[in-house]
């Protein structure tokens, strides 16, 4: 007790030194003892006769050459003028723009590198096949061996690196931006896993898509930049505006897929919030519209397009683009893709419900978590392996160049395509020697749809009771050659 009032004493005597306003230390918080009035008058005159400073000689002032020193650093100049410069930008764009057009930038890049490396991989794939023509057995075990170690690889990675990067992400987007909290979703850990795996996943040539999966991935770099970048920090401290430019996000996840800034939003909407606030909307539209512009100008910049158009063209006549009698044959391609739809989600359902039951397979899924993707990949392979059935659904053509034939608006006969319009010869795929078009096109769609739904089924993620294939991919994409299939039947 001695010893605390002795520490007490010590502290206040050296408290008691005079300061400006005749500040004193007290055992806690110290007080000031001058009025300010009577503080500034004195200041005033000390002034103007000259006088030093009262507090020359305060262990304040000895420290201050120190101070002046840091002060007159270069990092500290440099500091002083980011600051500056951080001030100017939010009084005179706003905070919220600047983000937004980095986060369009950005998924911009993103999109665009990971199309590159895709195609890429695609090529690699038909070159091997292409240069073992010879062989029929070697160009088999080239066709199959590639997307079974890239589809490995990818499930390996993610289960590796980040367990949260597998499926499609929305679901756990839509859970997100209802205030739910789940750790280490929006992480930059997440977000290489799931680049790198659905890069490696999508290159092997498998049913897949990316729309999904990009809805996470441009979450996940609002919240970095967000996070990381001090000049947003503001954004990532605030819980609400942190939601809205996740929500935002989720539309530029869609814009630089498809180019489709305006589809993004709806999809933004409808999709992955319950409540979407109408100040979001103009967030949404500009990050998206910004990213889809970016991304089709990197198309231009690598020489893949002449010009900024469309992700994919269409070359129907300006004049007469449309004929009445097709209007039916639109109404009917949108029946049946709805109940498409509908039958695929239920096919899914139950695969999902059944082998929720079974606990043996289960648990053989959960200690051979390599060998059963690898299984499902090889499986799917053979069946589009060109020389053998893949010649009835043209095998050979990557998912890219099959949606670039069936937007072409050249004439199908039953022999083929017209051979006076110059059909490319990617086209020649549709009409192998033993089978006319239509059959074909037949087989296309019904391996197409049972494809995915084997792929959805099996490949993309884990669920309740039931654990399936860990590789960060959707199926959006997989869709979109269904409706052309059945446009040209149609014809």
């Amino acid at each position: 007790m001695a010893a605390a009032t002795a520490a007490a004493a010590t502290v206040a005597g050296e408290g008691m030194e005079p300061r400006a306003l005749q500040y004193e230390q007290t055992l806690m918080y110290g007080r000031y003892t001058q009025e300010l009035g009577a503080f500034a008058k004195e200041e005033a005159a000390r002034i103007r006769l000259g006088g030093p400073e009262p507090w020359k000689g305060s262990p304040s002032a000895r420290a201050t050459p120190d101070l002046l020193e840091y002060g007159q650093s270069r990092c500290a100049r440099c500091r002083i003028c980011s600051v500056r410069c951080h001030k100017f930008l939010v009084s005179r764009v706003g905070e919220d723009w600047i983000f937004l057009v980095l986060l369009g930038l950005l998924m911009a890049l993103v999109s665009w590198a990971m199309d590159y490396a895709i195609a890429v991989c695609l090529q690699a794939q038909q070159w091997m096949s292409r240069g073992l023509n010879t062989n029929i057995l070697l160009q088999y075990l080239a066709w199959v061996t590639y997307p079974v170690v890239l589809i490995t690889f990818s499930a390996g990675f993610t289960q590796i690196l980040a367990p949260q990067a597998v499926g499609s992400g929305i679901p756990e987007m839509k859970t997100i931006l209802r205030g739910v909290v789940l750790k280490e979703y929006l992480t930059l850990k997440t977000f290489v896993a799931k680049v790198i795996g659905l890069t490696c996943a999508l290159g092997s040539g498998m049913p897949l898509g990316k729309e999904g999966p990009f809805v996470h991935i441009a979450s996940m770099c609002a919240a970095l930049l967000s996070k990381f970048l001090s000049l947003f920090g503001g954004i990532y401290e605030n819980e609400s505006r942190n939601t809205e430019m996740l929500a935002a996000a989720c539309a530029v996840g869609v814009g630089c897929c498809f180019a489709a800034p305006i589809g993004g939003v709806l999809f933004s909407i409808e999709v992955t919030s319950t409540f979407f606030a109408v100040r979001n909307y103009w967030r949404g539209f500009f990050a998206a519209t910004f990213s889809a512009f970016i991304f089709r100008v990197l198309a231009v910049w690598n020489r893949d397009e002449e010009t900024i158009t469309a992700l994919f063209k269409t070359r129907f006549r300006l004049d007469f683009p449309f004929d009445l009698q097709e209007l039916p044959a639109f109404a009917v391609i949108g029946i049946a893709s709805g109940f498409g739809g509908a039958l695929f989600v239920y096919l899914n359902r139950k695969i999902v419900q059944v082998m929720r039951k079974q606990k043996t397979i289960n648990r053989f899924l959960m200690k051979k978590r390599l060998l059963f993707p690898a299984l499902v990949t090889l499986l799917i392979s053979t069946l589009t392996f060109p020389p053998g059935f893949g010649q009835f659904m043209a095998g050979q053509l990557s998912q890219k160049e099959t949606l670039v034939t069936l937007f072409d608006n050249r004439t199908w006969v039953r022999q083929g395509l017209v051979e006076d319009l110059g059909a490319p010869s990617t086209s020649q795929a549709w009409s192998p020697p033993r089978a006319n078009v239509f059959l074909t096109l037949v087989i296309f769609i019904l391996m197409k749809h049972l494809a995915g739904w084997w792929a959805r089924a099996w490949l993309p993620g884990s669920q309740m009771g039931f654990t399936r294939i860990a590789v960060p991919t959707g199926l959006y994409l997989e869709a979109m050659p269904w409706s052309g299939q059945l446009h040209l039947q149609e014809q």
